[in-house]
């Protein structure tokens, strides 16, 4: 979800492209003023609607919040398991998950926001929200690890909390730092990190 909304007033679009268009401008003012000082007043204006239009699609500004954290919540879990299997090679496998998290909060949208920095994390259905993101990435690593490392489920899944927890952190601190380091270059350090630890866990022969 890229851009800037447009105000459209006065267009009857269909209802995904209205939708999209207003999760759009949800997002910049999410983003921009946080969860709690944003109104859907803002919302509606910098889609270009009004706040009836709004309504028509979100009942209330939680469940529009909730929409976009479903929305870039599923996009990081399609990121991290598309880089797992874009190759069979462990080593690569590392990089490529570390790197998918590093694309994420680098996105120009700063969708990384919502799921890692929201001011909502104590309402229930937010925590929720997130810990399926991050399940979601946890699960697609545990898949991995399982089946080449000949672990057992229980254990390939520390590993992968461990992985998720290295990558996340360490993407999040890297874009608060400026990105004094380049991004490949950082991808690569903490992935050396990552993989001299879980190389000691070499791929089992089937």
């Amino acid at each position: 979800m890229t851009g800037t909304a447009q105000p459209s007033k006065g267009i009857r679009l269909p209802r995904d492209a209205r939708r999209a268009q207003l999760l759009e401008a949800a997002q910049h003012v999410f983003v921009h003023n946080g969860y709690h000082a944003a109104a859907m007043d803002d919302i509606a204006e910098r889609a270009g609607v009004s706040k009836p239009v709004l309504y028509q699609h979100f009942p209330g500004k939680l469940e529009l919040y909730l929409a976009l954290l479903e929305t870039h919540g599923n996009e990081l879990v399609r990121r991290v398991r598309t880089a797992i299997e874009s190759t069979s090679d462990n080593k690569q496998r590392v990089r490529a998950a570390i790197g998918a998290f590093y694309e994420f909060v680098a996105s120009e949208d700063q969708a990384f926001r919502l799921v890692f920095e929201s001011d909502l994390r104590g309402e229930p259905a937010v925590e929720k929200a997130v810990e399926n993101s991050l399940s979601g990435c946890i699960d697609a690593i545990t898949e991995a690890v399982t089946a080449d490392a000949g672990l057992d489920a229980a254990r390939a899944r520390l590993l992968a909390v461990g992985l998720v927890g290295l990558a996340q952190v360490t993407a999040r601190d890297w874009l608060d730092e400026q990105q004094k380091i380049p991004r490949d270059e950082a991808v690569s350090l903490i992935a050396t990190l990552a993989w001299k630890g879980l190389a000691g866990f070499p791929l089992q022969s089937s």
